[in-house]
């Protein structure tokens, strides 16, 4: 086995093709090769070819000043693919140690847990979805075989919106299980926000505020900057269901968001995730066919109003917002199993778990 770092275009080719051949197109969700191609300034990128020149792995590497400061030294790992061979998976855990420097191998990431990453260790007959990992089932028995261990384990979750699975009644006849005393919204002055296509960008500042007060005291997140929330945004505009990304003023004040997107991932797992001009505009055309399921992406409330029922009320407004507009399904990203609040807003909407998640890390050898 040979580790090759990525130079070109074909080795750039080479490396975003590989998890298109190596998964099931039902259930894999490709991250947008122009996202991989950004980690380059970032990351070191590597394909592994065997003795034929078969690529039969990749991987990147990194470090990061701000995840260190947080979690300790570390030796970032990300975008981790490999076939079921123990030789492939060693070739590349040997060439991130080498790196290392006496640091602690964490990962995958790219480039950080709140970014995107992570392993998936059950739910693997269900197919995965933007801004979450979709791997099968050797991955986890893999990097535990090999001296990984689990770190902040968590759980992605799936609501029926429409009741369909369940037999509940449609979202929007009830509170959908968010039951909020609505005299408290004249007494306590809020005002429910919605994004905007055409003010997005104006309104990013504003949310970013909230997402990096309400996530600091987790133990993987560290501080987004206004580049990062701007890259990740990225073409979120256009795609953007108004009534579904959402924050809560309180006297003039916000103090809590939810922000959830159409689920595009059938049209990525298409397009292999090349999501260039001419596929935004193929997709632009064809956006309704898009807002069946959605993906709630991150919520949070600022610290000094945690525990006022704020995100119920938002929860509220969100899923009388999907039902309205005919949403099937909803999922939501990864949600730390020590977030137990959290995952109790899934749990009174009719939810369940859908994939088990973790990141992993390993000492020095």
């Amino acid at each position: 086995m040979r580790l090759d770092p990525v130079r070109s275009r074909a080795d750039l080719r080479a490396f975003v093709d590989f998890p298109l051949r190596l998964h099931p197109t039902d259930r894999y969700v490709p991250l947008v090769s122009s996202v991989i191609a950004a980690h380059r300034g970032d990351a070191e990128l590597f394909v592994v070819r065997d003795r034929r020149g078969e690529v039969v792995g990749r991987t990147s590497m990194h470090r990061s000043a701000p995840f260190d400061a947080k979690v300790g030294p570390r030796q970032l790992f990300g975008h981790t693919e490999f076939v079921d061979d123990d030789d492939v998976f060693a070739a590349i855990m040997d060439a991130v140690e080498h790196r290392a420097d006496g640091r602690h191998l964490f990962g995958p990431v790219a480039l950080l847990p709140n970014q995107t990453g992570g392993v998936i260790t059950s739910g693997f007959a269900d197919r995965g979805f933007v801004d979450s990992a979709w791997n099968p089932a050797y991955y986890p028995d893999m990097y535990e075989r090999h001296g990984f261990h689990r770190r902040f384990e968590a759980d992605t979750w799936l609501v029926d919106v429409d009741g369909t699975a369940t037999g509940a009644s449609p979202a929007v006849d009830a509170d959908c299980g968010f039951a909020f005393d609505d005299a408290r919204i004249g007494s306590e002055q809020l005002v429910i926000r919605h994004g905007s296509r055409r003010h997005l960008r104006s309104q990013l500042p504003i949310l970013r505020r909230m997402l990096n007060a309400s996530f600091a005291q987790l133990g993987y997140y560290t501080d987004i900057s206004a580049e990062q929330l701007a890259e990740q945004t990225d073409g979120l505009a256009f795609l953007l269901d108004e009534g579904l990304l959402l924050w809560l003023e309180k006297a003039g004040r916000p103090v809590a968001f939810v922000v959830t997107v159409p689920d595009i991932s059938e049209y990525l797992m298409k397009v292999g995730g090349r999501l260039g001009v001419l596929n935004q505009l193929r997709l632009l055309a064809t956006r309704r066919r898009y807002r069946r399921d959605a993906v709630l992406i991150i919520k949070g409330t600022v610290p000094d109003e945690q525990g006022n029922g704020y995100l119920t009320l938002l929860s509220r407004e969100l899923h009388r917002n999907l039902a309205r507009s005919g949403y099937r399904t909803l999922r939501s990203t990864f949600v730390e199993r020590t977030n137990v609040a959290s995952a109790a807003q899934y749990r009174r909407a009719g939810g369940r778990p859908l994939h088990g998640y973790t990141f992993y890390e390993r000492g020095a050898r």
